[in-house]
């Protein structure tokens, strides 16, 4: 044990333990009265919240740009931040109150990473948040959604990693043709944390393998092509 992390903390977290020592004291200190957790997680805030989100970082390639959508209250962006300090990582939230927090969290930790308020699928954010090459969501909203709005950030071939629950696979089945025309490739549903935590984290991972089509078939052209195009 260190401090009031369990062991498995200083294998996810490395020397920079007690960076998630300190997020995981935020979260006590401040998480119910904020909204920002329920109180029933209090007792369960490694292993269900910090740990569980962390592992995903297993999935993520060295130096990725990463965009975590709907962070609400940093999860998972701010536990990768801290297992991974060589992402550059960028926390979508469209509440204000939520965005004043993971700021608050942000200084206090001595984090490089960056806070934007909006939503995926504003046109805005999609601009300022075009070609990453991986976009994390944590209890978010269904794939058909989280698809259409998620993927149009991403690259080529940039991934999409949704945070799920034993349904997964029935989820992936379910939306496939939604998640297709939003320009995502197959899926597949991984489990991050094996032999780390009692229950791993599974992931649905997707692909971006082409632009959105339109209402008329088509496919939308992405940022990067026009580009191209251009020159």
């Amino acid at each position: 044990m260190t401090g009031g992390a369990p062991e498995a903390a200083r294998v996810v977290f490395g020397e920079r333990v007690e960076l998630a020592e300190r997020f995981a004291e935020l979260l006590q200190e401040h998480g119910i009265r904020r909204g920002l957790i329920g109180p029933r997680e209090l007792d369960r805030l490694w292993e269900r919240h910090l740990l569980n989100s962390a592992v995903i970082a297993e999935l993520l390639p060295p130096q990725s740009r990463v965009v975590d959508v709907g962070s609400g209250a940093g999860l998972p962006g701010i536990p990768l931040a801290i297992a991974r300090p060589d992402l550059t990582l960028t926390l979508l939230e469209p509440m204000a109150r939520r965005v004043t927090w993971l700021q608050e969290v942000i200084t206090e930790l001595a984090l490089t990473v960056e806070v934007v308020r909006g939503r995926a699928e504003e046109g805005p954010v999609r601009e300022r948040l075009a070609d990453q090459d991986v976009v994390t969501a944590r209890a978010v909203a269904p794939m058909e959604r989280l698809a259409k709005w998620s993927l149009p950030l991403l690259r080529q071939d940039g991934l999409l990693l949704a945070m799920k629950g034993d349904s997964a696979a029935e989820e992936l089945e379910r939306d496939a043709a939604a998640i297709a025309a939003a320009g995502g490739g197959r899926g597949a549903v991984k489990s991050c944390g094996v032999g780390v935590l009692d229950v791993p984290t599974t992931v649905v991972v997707v692909e971006r393998v082409a632009a959105a089509r339109t209402s008329s078939g088509r496919r939308r052209e992405t940022r990067r092509a026009r580009k191209e195009r251009g020159r």
